[in-house]
């Protein structure tokens, strides 16, 4: 199980490592550089769309993929999705900007990052899966928590690699070239986890359904006519997690540089150190999990962060490191508290056929609802020299629908569920006359 949660792990972190590239980028130089004939505002706006192209190429990906997961099998998924994702991002980093090919230089730059979307949305699926049909039940949430802890570890290797060019290269030398090298790392970096996973065995779950011939003909049609309800609740649930990740690591680097005039070396510090503090809670979170249930940490999660959003706000204006990342961390923790048991929560939700597709597309549609516009909006509501309120107002009613969508969805793990449920003389107590 270890050696099987590591190279889930490691793939996930390269993933997301190709993918929070991007989104660094896009909060400083990409508006710019593909952009130029647009006003600054205009132009970070239009790079925080090409970023939103990702999140909606996500579940196009987790359909695909997904597909594949299903019929052919979970290990496919964890290697096709690697090799795709890794080389848009270096195609990213090789693209020449608008001064080059003018505005074909933009397209390209949307449909690099439409790629990358695609290879992303099939890598969670594949992961989660890996570990979570491998691991014994009663600890599933533990073992499924480590592709969870790969998305922090990305994170801090993309924005790790941005500070050093960053402290270490001039302004003109990090816009003219710098930024590109994190692009051309994934290269390397995508070599390393396909070497990781090519003895990646297939879980025993896949190879009972394909043994008596219970595969899923056309796994999406399954999901869409049978679990529709449940992939929009699934979906809406999870967005204010990604509406939060996207607000502290994307939105306000963004904000605080332009409109703040903090050093841009100093928010990047102040992020990694609350990112790494979320990954590193995460499999904590999730015994919590295997002991108490999901749904009761997934509640608790969104009521924090609907608490939690005009106190981010008020400690971002401050632009002090300290109370930042103190805003910062108190976000992440409300996040990390739903997002370290979905990765058993929503494979158990989905029967085993169609389970690759049905926890892929609801885990990425809840990315196009908070993580795709989350910057988009909130950089027009921050646009104004006052105070962001309407941002705190904004992530604050994302919270409150998915605090409505967790409590519409049942409690799966297998210890609470026979726990809550009535023995043989309790039900023969019960029973109506």
């Amino acid at each position: 199980m270890l050696r099987l949660a590591l190279a889930s792990l490691a793939g996930t972190a390269i993933e997301f490592y190709d993918f929070f590239v991007y989104g660094t980028a896009a909060a400083l130089v990409l508006g710019p550089l593909f952009f130029p004939t647009f006003s600054p505002l205009a132009g970070t706006l239009a790079a925080f769309a090409t970023f939103g192209a990702g999140f909606v190429a996500r579940p196009l990906g987790s359909a695909l993929f997904g597909h594949v997961g299903d019929r052919y099998g979970r290990r496919p998924v964890l290697l096709g999705s690697l090799l795709l994702t890794g080389l848009a991002t270096v195609g990213v980093g090789c693209l020449p900007t608008f001064a080059t090919l003018g505005i074909t230089a933009p397209l390209l730059l949307l449909l690099l990052r439409f790629l990358q979307g695609l290879g992303l949305g099939g890598e969670w699926g594949g992961a989660v899966l890996l570990t979570a049909e491998h691991a014994p039940e009663r600890r599933r949430g533990l073992w499924a928590s480590f592709p969870q802890v790969g998305p922090a570890v990305g994170f801090l290797l993309a924005n790790g690699m941005a500070l050093t060019l960053s402290a270490t290269l001039t302004d003109a030398q990090f816009t003219s070239w710098g930024w590109r090298v994190p692009f051309w790392a994934a290269g390397l970096l995508a070599l390393a986890g396909l070497w990781l996973r090519r003895a990646v065995e297939e879980t025993p779950q896949f190879l009972a359904l394909a043994e008596d011939g219970r595969r899923a003909q056309a796994p999406l049609a399954e999901v869409a006519r049978g679990h529709w309800r449940l992939l929009l609740l699934t979906g809406g649930a999870l967005a204010i997690g990604y509406a939060l990740f996207y607000a502290v690591t994307t939105w306000s680097l963004a904000y605080a540089t332009e409109h703040l005039r903090v050093d841009r070396t100093v928010m990047l510090a102040c992020i990694m150190a609350a990112v790494a503090l979320k990954g590193a809670v995460t499999p904590l979170v999730a015994l919590l999990g295997d002991r108490y249930g999901r749904r009761p940490l997934c509640l608790a999660g969104c009521a924090a962060s609907a608490l939690w959003m005009f106190p981010l706000v008020a400690l971002l204006r401050t632009a002090d490191p300290l109370l930042m990342t103190l805003g910062f961390v108190g976000a992440l923790l409300a996040m990390v508290t739903m997002f370290a048991v979905v990765g058993a929560y929503l494979p158990e939700l989905y029967e085993p056929r169609i389970r690759c597709t049905g926890a892929a597309v609801g885990y990425n549609l809840g990315g196009v609802l908070g993580g795709a516009l989350t910057p988009i909006v909130a950089t027009a509501l921050s646009a104004g020299s006052g105070p962001p309120w309407g941002v705190a107002a904004y992530l604050t009613s994302i919270a409150l629908l998915s605090l409505g969508c967790f409590a519409l969805l049942p409690e799966t793990n297998p210890q609470v569920v026979a726990a809550k449920r009535p023995g043989p003389l309790e039900a023969a107590a019960v029973r109506p006359r």
